[in-house]
């Protein structure tokens, strides 16, 4: 066993027997997806394992930290069959395959889909959302569980391994996305649905939720009913960057976010999911950006897409807008080792972030008392 993972799971001892466990959105080159070498060795789980123990070196809260430890039940899965259609971008799972007939089969080809690709896909490690869950935690109250029983909705998820980490963690977590492959991957039964909460220490989360909703949102009705509303927190990383929504110079259509609505009807429908006193956190890392506007990068203009105006107009009062999250991004991708092995990152002069906060202003937060517990990491 990796010895980062006996970490992780050196501070669960005690607590019990794991549980049993828009249009298209552009890859995002940003953090690198490829493993860095010295996790190399592990299962996908180890490495998840082992970047949550990096991580937790920094991560002080409680929330936060639950995020990271809850890693230590992450279930393994086999290699799942997939059907690809490249050239119509398009895949299948093998019964709805072989349920084509065979002149409709043309195109496809077999493609097997690794435990490793089933948690990081081709957007990198569901860890590098631990900025955002701190965030959000921090924004919620913090305390023990700050996170416990709220209802979370990730636009543009991309990978379904941090949904549910928060789902075992007593949230109701719903991702939205518009990548044909994912709804092919995420097939089976215990991908989604209620997930069961994992122990901390001598309490046990409540039970989650994992929603995956396929669609346009809010562009589309059927994805807006499929979401439904009553969020606590609406989050997106690393697919509301400016560059993806108001392109500064003329770029391959297909490296743009397009939402299917105006930027003010977006953020009206984001304000319309959430609670009274409901959270919208916009996070994007970004690597520099190139001067010449020939090579400019849609991904490396991380900005808030929505100007001023146009969230005071939806009802938002604003927490937090571009805020500068450098040197804590930096520290993040040198726990995941973003810096090491093949593509390799200059952390310094290559690795940016920005964040914007924003609350629902028609009301006070939803009262949520964090229930007293005793710390569930050490410190």
């Amino acid at each position: 066993m990796h010895p980062h993972t006996m970490l992780v799971i050196g501070v669960m001892l005690g607590a019990g027997a794991p549980a049993k466990v828009t249009t298209a959105q552009p890859v995002d080159p940003t953090p690198p997806t490829q493993a860095a070498q010295p996790f190399d060795d592990a299962s996908s789980v180890e490495r998840l394992r082992a970047e949550a123990a990096a991580l937790l070196v920094d991560v002080k809260e409680p929330g936060p930290r639950r995020f990271l430890v809850a890693t230590s039940y992450l279930p393994m899965h086999g290699d799942r069959e997939l059907f690809v259609n490249r050239a119509a971008r398009a895949y299948l799972t093998p019964d709805q395959y072989h349920a084509l007939a065979e002149a409709e089969r043309a195109g496809y080809e077999s493609r097997m889909v690794t435990e490793h690709e089933y948690y990081y896909t081709k957007y990198g490690s569901p860890m590098a959302y631990i900025r955002p869950i701190e965030l959000i935690c921090e924004h919620l109250g913090g305390g023990w569980d700050p996170l416990k029983d709220r209802r979370v909705l990730d636009f543009g998820y991309g990978t379904i391994g941090h949904l549910r980490l928060l789902a075992s963690i007593g949230v109701d977590a719903v991702g939205v996305d518009v990548d044909p492959m994912l709804p092919a991957l995420y097939r089976e039964p215990d991908d989604t649905g209620e997930v069961q909460g994992v122990p901390m220490g001598e309490e046990t989360m409540p039970n989650g939720r994992v929603t995956l909703v396929h669609g346009r949102w809010p562009a589309e009705a059927e994805a807006v009913e499929k979401v439904g509303k009553g969020f606590d927190v609406i989050l997106s990383k690393n697919t509301l960057k400016n560059g993806y929504i108001n392109p500064e110079h003329p770029v391959d259509p297909r490296m743009l976010v397009r939402l299917g609505v105006s930027n003010e009807a977006f953020l009206g429908k984001v304000a319309e999911a959430l609670k009274p006193g409901g959270l919208f956190v916009i996070y994007n890392i970004c690597p520099a950006q190139d001067p010449d506007p020939a090579k400019w990068k849609p991904w490396a203009d991380g900005r808030c897409p929505f100007t001023r105006e146009q969230i005071d107009a939806a009802g938002f009062d604003v927490l937090a807008f571009d805020k500068d999250d450098d040197e804590a991004a930096r520290r993040v991708g040198r726990a995941l080792q973003w810096h090491i092995g093949p593509g390799a990152m200059d952390l310094e002069a290559d690795l940016y972030a920005h964040y914007t906060i924003l609350r629902r202003r028609d009301a006070s937060p939803a009262p949520h008392s964090p229930t007293p517990a005793r710390p569930v990491v050490a410190p």
